[in-house]
């Protein structure tokens, strides 16, 4: 063990030594003890700054071990500057200085050390001068004075499930400045994550088995913690495209692709939701024009919904009064080679319909959408009103049953309120959050970044379980 000068209470140490940095979840790490050197140094890879004035902070990933390099950290510790380091072989560089508290045979003090990329070097740290005075004599004949500290000691840590742990967090987007997306940020930095807001379609993909990548703006994306889809309809077979890409290479998505492909056909969603039992309006589709008169006998008597496959936020959809209505209407989309949908007409709803946003398997926030005067569409894109609303048990159950059926974990239901109960109307993967959050008063954006940062932990709390 180190011993201690009585005179002036220093520690003397070998020339290297086993050491402790609690603060950054590194247990054990072994350092070159350097009076030649005047700055701390740490190896550090993907350093990036998260935050601003007292909450500037530096987050960056490590492999403490030099000969594990499968023992990945990432670690957030308190920015204190930039500083011009100059190397032993007369490199200089500007490096990012840290303050965190170093442990030695028990012993504990703060110091400062830069961040620099140590990969190639035989030590991830080295203790300068600095880090030393009025604490350390170094003996330059001995080693490990302080005992040894073993790698397995990362077996048993738990850096991952830390809930002060920063994330990268991606947000795929084409409008940046939307109340959804700036929301979604805010918060998301407000917490000391990382964000970074990626229009979709300026994504391009290296499609290979050994190590699938994103590019953007001419650069390799890097490594996130998780991604918010937010893929617009008009975008959707890219927007999955990319999403896939990213459950490729691991990185846990709030909305897999195939949930957002299956809400966004609408089609195919309505022949899921009635295959779950789940009520949804009687709905018809056919292809050919001669099909099209008994296909409407099917649904039901006029006034009928037709819906645009292809359309959104109320765009699309027309009320046909009259069954002779319904067919012109048909015949005529049909003529431009487009897909309609036919559904009957709930008309005790009168214009209304319930919008319900769940986030994991809980229902946050419901509002009532009321269409305007003279028309039957909701949507507040077309001039609907909104309100908050107390949603029954069966329209809770409704609408969770209806998101597990697409497989999405953050979306919006919309539900119809019938006399035969609820009957659903669309699952939207890419819900907004300016009318919830206004109308009910509720901060729905703080609930999707909890359930991010929980499934995240979750998903790393397994993997180290896996690893064990």
């Amino acid at each position: 063990m180190a011993t201690r000068s009585k005179k002036n209470d220093l520690m003397t140490v070998g020339w290297e030594e086993w050491m402790c940095l609690p603060e950054l979840g590194l247990p054990a790490i072994k350092a070159k003890i350097d009076t030649g050197a005047r700055t701390s140094a740490l190896h550090a890879f993907s350093i990036e700054e998260i935050g601003t004035g007292k909450n500037r902070k530096v987050r960056f990933g490590i492999h403490p071990i030099p000969d594990q390099p499968e023992i990945e950290i990432y670690c957030t510790a308190q920015w204190v500057g930039e500083r011009e380091v100059t190397s032993s072989n007369g490199h200089s560089e500007i490096r990012p200085v840290i303050r965190t508290v170093v442990r030695l045979d028990g012993n504990e003090w703060p110091i400062e050390v830069s961040l620099t990329n140590r990969e190639s070097m035989s030590y991830r740290m080295l203790l300068g001068r600095s880090a030393m005075k009025d604490k350390v004599v170094v003996n330059p004949f001995e080693a490990l004075m302080c005992g040894e500290l073993s790698p397995s000691l990362y077996d048993k840590s738990d850096h991952e499930d830390d809930e002060s742990r920063s994330l990268r967090i991606a947000i795929l987007s084409r409008e940046p400045d939307s109340y959804s997306t700036t929301r979604l940020v805010e918060t998301a930095v407000s917490r000391g994550h990382t964000v970074q807001v990626i229009n979709t379609t300026r994504c391009y993909m290296n499609i290979t088995s050994a190590r699938p990548e994103i590019h953007y703006q001419g650069q390799v994306l890097p490594t996130f913690d998780a991604v918010i889809p937010r893929v617009g309809a008009s975008v959707t077979f890219y927007g999955m495209a990319v999403v896939r890409q990213f459950e490729m290479m691991g990185v846990y998505c709030l909305n897999g692709s195939a949930a957002i492909g299956s809400s966004r056909d609408k089609l195919y969603a309505h022949q899921l939701l009635a295959r779950a039992g789940i009520g949804m309006p009687v709905t018809g589709f056919a292809h050919s024009p001669s099909d099209v008169k008994d296909m409407l006998k099917t649904v039901g008597k006029a006034p009928l919904v037709l819906k645009l496959l292809e359309g959104t936020q109320g765009k699309g959809v027309v009320l046909a009064e009259t069954m002779k209505a319904a067919e012109s209407v048909i015949q005529a989309f049909r003529g431009l080679r487009a897909h309609i949908m036919v559904q009957e007409f709930i008309e005790e709803a009168n214009g209304a319909d319930i919008r319900c946003m769940v986030v994991g398997n809980k229902v946050v926030g419901a509002m009532k959408r009321q269409a305007a005067a003279g028309d039957f569409r909701s949507n507040l894109h077309q001039g609907g009103e909104s309100t908050k609303v107390r949603i029954s048990a069966q329209e809770r159950a409704t609408a969770l049953r209806a998101m597990k059926t697409m497989g999405l974990r953050w979306g919006g239901v919309d539900l119809l309120r019938s006399n035969d109960g609820p009957k659903v109307l669309e699952v939207n993967s890419s819900p907004g959050l300016q009318g919830i959050e206004q109308a009910t008063g509720k901060n729905i954006t703080g609930t999707v970044i909890d359930y991010v940062e929980a499934s995240v932990r979750s998903a790393a709390t397994r993997k180290k379980k896996r690893k064990a």
